[in-house]
């Protein structure tokens, strides 16, 4: 993994990075319905949720923002120096715009908008993250989201 400085990663505002394709199972679906308490039968029942216009299960919407960490893990970006660890901050805003069917290969488009020292060691990271679903024309999510890296 390549290692940058923090000055190296404001300047590169702008720039972005793509993860891996990785495959939405109704098993990760199942999985997250049990540990949310999410049991919603467009998530949890194949049989009913073919009735509805999506024609089969559909992963949760949060699910699918919850991938981010894995799917930022899954791209080629530095690692900054001397950096002791990240933290969520929180999101500006998230959009859901298309669910994602089970059996579905999604990926995570990673955006650099802002990153800037808000106090010495803390920088605050800002990026677009955008799930493209393999295949389709609209994405199923983006957000702006927030992180603290501490240096």
């Amino acid at each position: 993994m390549a290692m940058i400085t923090v000055q190296q990663m404001a300047e590169s505002i702008g720039t972005e990075r793509i993860s891996d394709w990785v495959e939405v199972t109704q098993a990760m679906i199942d999985q997250f319905a049990e540990a949310t308490g999410d049991h919603q039968f467009i998530h949890v029942d194949p049989v009913r949720a073919a009735q509805t216009p999506f024609g089969g299960t559909i992963a949760h919407g949060f699910l699918s923002l919850s991938l981010m960490p894995m799917l930022a893990a899954r791209t080629d970006a530095p690692a900054i120096a001397g950096a002791k660890m990240g933290v969520n901050y929180g999101g500006n805003k998230v959009r859901f715009l298309q669910p994602v069917r089970s059996g579905k290969r999604v990926r995570g488009r990673f955006k650099l908008l802002n990153f800037t020292e808000r106090k010495p060691g803390i920088w605050e990271q800002v990026q677009e993250y955008t799930l493209e679903i393999e295949g389709e024309q609209k994405p199923a999510l983006i957000a702006e989201w927030i992180a603290l890296i501490y240096v």
